[in-house]
């Protein structure tokens, strides 16, 4: 019996040990390429941090390209994030606490609306933002990345909801609170853990985007951060080391945000799992 427990817990440990190198060797080897020149990348092939400069970094920040693109990204990723909150809070209210017929349909389409892959829905959504004059533009890109965030942030928070008991906001009416103060005061402080998730999966997603930026705007004035990066690479050249340093810059948010967040976001996935 001891014997199979200690096999067990070497194979758990082995295991767990392969998933890290899977995981930590690309951003180890992207920070230490980040820090190599075009030369040296070609002349010397390691693994290994050789010829440390930072000639990569002073140009990202020296870089007009980088700093909008950074400065884009940054936008719309904090304001998608806290109006996509405010739209899956009211969303996921309405699907679980108050009642009216066609509740349940409307909380199928939300759910399928979630399920589509974006990559299906970027020409029609690229053609509804030139028919509305939103193409090139900071809100017109927002607009369309809350068309999927919401639909995520809902489906989450339907679960959170689910969980409350159903009596909380009934006493809280009953006191006196009007739906809008129950739903401030009481029920929102219960669901904190799947708020804060629920805030970084949205401006991971809005961070992280490419196609639809790429696609829907091409003026170099709204480019987010992921299109700046691509756009690094010329048809005879791929500066790999200067590539590498804009994508460690922008790993830095993401990872900021899961290091600090990932108790709510493991408490919250947990918690918020929908019942059936």
């Amino acid at each position: 019996m001891i014997k199979e427990k200690k096999s067990f817990v070497i194979t758990k440990y082995s295991f767990v040990a392969v998933i890290l190198v899977f995981v930590v060797f690309p951003l180890y080897y992207m920070i230490t390429m980040s820090f190599r020149t075009q030369s040296s990348l070609y002349s010397k092939l390691s693994y290994l941090p050789v010829d440390i400069q930072s000639k990569n970094y002073i140009r990202a920040f020296h870089s007009t390209q980088f700093l909008r693109g950074l400065t884009n990204s940054l936008l719309i990723g904090v304001v998608t994030t806290l109006v996509a909150l405010v739209f899956s809070i009211m969303a996921a209210y309405s699907l679980t606490i108050l009642r009216y017929r066609g509740r349940d349909t409307l909380g199928r389409l939300m759910v399928i609306a979630f399920l589509t892959p974006g990559a299906l829905l970027f020409i029609p959504l690229a053609a509804l933002a030139s028919t509305f004059h939103l193409s090139n533009s900071i809100k017109g890109l927002m607009a369309i990345y809350l068309s999927f965030t919401v639909p995520l942030g809902t489906y989450l928070l339907i679960g959170f909801f689910k969980n409350l008991v159903g009596e909380l906001e009934e006493a809280a009416r009953i006191d006196g609170a009007t739906r809008l103060q129950a739903l401030w005061f009481i029920l929102l402080p219960l669901i904190a853990p799947g708020l804060v998730s629920v805030g970084i999966l949205t401006f991971t997603a809005a961070w992280n985007e490419l196609l639809y930026s790429l696609v829907i705007n091409v003026s170099p004035e709204v480019r987010t951060l992921p299109v700046a990066i691509l756009n690094l690479q010329a048809a005879d050249e791929t500066p790999l080391g200067l590539i590498m340093a804009y994508s460690s810059l922008a790993a830095i948010p993401v990872m900021f945000l899961y290091f600090f967040g990932q108790r709510f976001i493991v408490e919250g996935l947990q918690s918020g799992a929908v019942k059936g």
